[in-house]
Formats: C-alpha cells, sequence, structure tokens
C-alpha cells in the first residue's frame, strides 16, 4: 500500500472521531516464547492499516482539535546499533515517514511525556481547550487475553487523568476497514493467485500415505516462491477423521486410500488475507457418496454467487447457506428434515476477509458494493468418515457479486483432471 493510502484512511478516522480528542495506537510488542526467544512479532493489523508501519513498539498518536482539523504523530524505535546488531535494522524517521506519510516522527520514549503534555490541564490546545475524550483500541476476543499496551495505557489514564472520557476506538476502526478500497481489492486478487499455487501444488503432490505435514510442505513451498509473506493464517490441513476438528493445526495424521484432504489455508500479499477451502478424496477419484456431499456443497456456493447482490441482509447470508443446502441434503436422502441441518453443518457460512482472516469489521445490515467476505460451505458427515468445506472469498459490486478464488479448481471434474494429469 502506498502511503497516500494510509493518511487517507487516518483522514477518515479524524473525521469520525469527536472534537477534542486524543486518539493512540499501538503496534504492539513481542511476546516471549521461551527462556530469551520470542515469538516472530506480527503487527496490530488496525495499526498497519493507519501508518504501513510493522515495527514493535510503535505508537500513533493523533490530536482532533475540532472539525477538519487534526494534527498526527509517529513515534518509533531510535537507532540502537547494538540491538540492530542482534535483530536487524530498525526503520530510520525518514523511512517511517516515506511509508506512512506522517512527517513528525519521534523516538518513542518521547510519547509518555508528550502525552502529558497534550492532556494535562492547559497544555492540550491554546485555541480548543482541555482535552476531553481518549480513543484507545481495547477490544478483546476473550476475557482470557493478555493485556496489551492499550490495556495498560487506560490504567495510566484512569489514574492520573480521570476527567478524560474514554472512547471505543475500535468501533471507529471496524467501520473504515468495511468497505475495501481499490488497492486492497487488488491485493487480495494477488493472493488469490498465490493461494491457487498452494492449493494446486497440494493436489498435484497427493496420494495415499501422505502425511498432512508433506501437505503443508508443498503448501509452504509453493507460497514462498512470491516472498516471505506467507500464510495469513496457520493453515488448516487434515486428512480423514480428523476433518472432523473444525481448527486442525496438528499436521501429524497420514491420508490413507479413499480419505478427503481438507484444506482451510490463504496467502497474504501486501497484508491482505484470503481464505480458501478445498477438499479431495486423496487418491484423486471421488467415491459417489463424496461426490454427492461435494456436488451439494458446489450447488450451494454456486447459489449464493448468483443470489448475493447490493441491498441483501447480511444475516441472511449464512441463514440462505443451511436453507439451500439443507433441502439439497434432504432431497438426495441424506438429512431427514431441513431443520436438522446442524447435524452436519458445524459452523457460519460468512465471515468477512481483509487485513484479518476474519477481518476486524463491523457487521453491516445490508451487503453493499467493497465489501468482501467468504462463502464457506461445511459439511460434515462421520457416520460416513466425510469431512470438508468449499470457501471461496466473494467481492460484492455495484450489480451483483465476483468470486475471487473461482479459479482454483472447485468442482469434482477439474479437481479429479488437476490430479490426475499433476
Amino acid at each position: 500500500m502506498q502511503a497516500s493510502f494510509h493518511a487517507g484512511n487516518r483522514a477518515r478516522l479524524a473525521a469520525l472521531a469527536k472534537p477534542q480528542s486524543v486518539l493512540v495506537f499501538f503496534s504492539g510488542e513481542e511476546i516471549r516464547k521461551t527462556n530469551d526467544e520470542y515469538y516472530p512479532f506480527y503487527a496490530d493489523r488496525s495499526f498497519v492499516y493507519l501508518t504501513g508501519i510493522e515495527q514493535k513498539e510503535s505508537v500513533f498518536l493523533c490530536v482532533k482539535e475540532g472539525e477538519g482539523s487534526w494534527r498526527e504523530r509517529l513515534y518509533i524505535l531510535p537507532s540502537d546499533p547494538m540491538a540492530e546488531r542482534w535483530t536487524g535494522r530498525r526503520l530510520t524517521m525518514a523511512e517511517a515517514e516515506a511509508l506512512s506519510g506522517i512527517s513528525d516522527i519521534r523516538p518513542v520514549g518521547q510519547f509518555e511525556s508528550d502525552l502529558h503534555t497534550l492532556v494535562a490541564a492547559g497544555h492540550y490546545s491554546q485555541a480548543v481547550g482541555q482535552a476531553e475524550h481518549l480513543y484507545l483500541d481495547l477490544y478483546r476476543a476473550s476475557t482470557r487475553d493478555i493485556d496489551r499496551p492499550a490495556h495498560r495505557l487506560l490504567q495510566t489514564a484512569q489514574r492520573n487523568y480521570p476527567y478524560l472520557r474514554l472512547e471505543n476506538a475500535n468501533a471507529l476502526l471496524r467501520k473504515l476497514r468495511l468497505i475495501k478500497q481499490p488497492c486492497e481489492i487488488e491485493a487480495v486478487r494477488r493472493a488469490e493467485e498465490i493461494t491457487r499455487d498452494g492449493i494446486l501444488a497440494m493436489m498435484k503432490a497427493s496420494r495415499p500415505g501422505m502425511y498432512e505435514y508433506q501437505y503443508k510442505a508443498e503448501f509452504d513451498r509453493a507460497l514462498g516462491q512470491y516472498g516471505p509473506q506467507g500464510p495469513g493464517f496457520p493453515s488448516i490441513i487434515s486428512a480423514g477423521r480428523n476433518n472432523f476438528c473444525i481448527h486442525y493445526y496438528s499436521y501429524t495424521g497420514q491420508a490413507q486410500d479413499g480419505d478427503m484432504v481438507l484444506n482451510d489455508v490463504g496467502a497474504q500479499w501486501d497484508n491482505h488475507t484470503t481464505d480458501v477451502s478445498r477438499g479431495w478424496p486423496c487418491n484423486g477419484r471421488f467415491t459417489e457418496r463424496q461426490k454427492l456431499l461435494f456436488n451439494c456443497a458446489l450447488q450451494t456456493s454456486n447459489h449464493m454467487f448468483a443470489t448475493v447482490a447490493p441491498g441483501m441482509p447480511m444475516r441472511e447470508v449464512d441463514a440462505e447457506i443451511r436453507r439451500y443446502n439443507a433441502a439439497l441434503l434432504r432431497d438426495a436422502g441424506v438429512l431427514d428434515e431441513e431443520r436438522n441441518i446442524g447435524r452436519y453443518m458445524w459452523h457460519g457460512g460468512a465471515h468477512h476477509v481483509g487485513y484479518d482472516v476474519h477481518d476486524v469489521v463491523e457487521t453491516p445490515e445490508t451487503i453493499a458494493p467493497g465489501m468482501v467476505f467468504c462463502i464457506d460451505v461445511g459439511i460434515y458427515h462421520e457416520d460416513w468418515g466425510i469431512g470438508f468445506r468449499l470457501e471461496d472469498n466473494l467481492l460484492v459490486t455495484e450489480t451483483g457479486c465476483e468470486n475471487l478464488s473461482a479459479a482454483i479448481p472447485r468442482t469434482v471434474e477439474d479437481i479429479e483432471d488437476v490430479m490426475r494429469h499433476g
């Protein structure tokens, strides 16, 4: 993404914030793995969305003084030759400005004193007066999540600046990230092409006796030819009975002759992630039962790509997937009553995709152009030993929708053809 993209995102953020506000966002910190080792650092996605910066311990600060008037600063780690000898170069201020478009860049050690100057009585703005609001992203996916820098700043603010009104920065970010801009859509298209190569590599290598970690190695190698970005999330690759664990990461199972191989994978490009699922028999030949269930999923998916259009209620997407698939499974003699679809469909059928694989967006009431979400049809028939999902990424257009992952083989005939001639 160009610096102009990030600058535009910040301008839209400032427009949503209340006057007399200070907004603070953190890139995050390393998490210790063991002894003197850390997990690879992964910057907060909303911070990257606003700044283009993926370096640890960075801070973005925005001061909204009045309508149409705001100031912004970026704080980064200063140069440290000894630390950089061990862990790599740090961004220079000039490099950070080129990436972000922010001209006021300071060492991160100044952040706390600068913040105090901004929010302490009488120092916020001579023109506007005292700061009244503090925006922080305090979102937790679970109450057991560890505290992040924003949570620690909250405690400091409550103790030292009790007059500040806490505002939910996460709500603003969700509004911004819902509609994808043209440059984002192009990044997703590129990620789809790379994902296709990874899935084709697994299909072509597939054979009875192959271990799940070998499938993963094929996928990773294909993605590695395009740079260090790699998968956008931990790959789910399983075979046989392991397919009945929806989020499976062990990679230790072995595909036996006749087993279905399930994969739920996605490459990322320019920080945009895809989420694609395909299932196939490890021997390259669908049995009649496998074909029956797969075609129910495929017809359901095709129906959704013919149905989704601007103005459709978002909540109806998942409901229509379940209703349509239930009718197909009932007509095929697999399901007794449509209301029992939960016996074979275990998870939702749609979620937004973008900077996160389950993107941080405000759930819309109605679908609008520029939204990108998946159509995910999973069927899990434990009695038959068949579990898989067919998942594609959908772009809402002005008149309907587009399947961004349509080039990845998704019919019985196409999958068997790839595997036969791989």
